[in-house]
């Protein structure tokens, strides 16, 4: 690898905004928020939307679509096709 080009590669604490959660992992993205972590070191905090932990296809909450009562509804609202 050339010396100079790479970004630095270091730890990180990521926190998960829906749920709260925390992990400590190793990134080269840079916050200037930092936390203090559970062995008494200061990381860069990275608060992101969405982890593992709350995604809804990991977690089993998926949204299931009613397209029957989708369809239903427009019916309703425009009426039956006219040939």
């Amino acid at each position: 690898m050339k010396p100079g080009i790479h970004p630095a590669y270091g730890p990180v604490v990521y926190r998960d905004m829906a749920t709260g959660d925390q992990f400590l992992t190793r990134s080269t993205e840079t916050s200037t928020e930092t936390v203090e972590w559970s062995d008494g070191a200061t990381y860069p905090l990275v608060r992101v939307d969405m982890t593992a932990v709350s995604h809804p296809f990991w977690t089993g909450n998926t949204r299931v679509l009613d397209s029957a009562g989708q369809v239903e509804k427009f019916r309703r609202r425009f009426g039956e096709r006219r040939t």
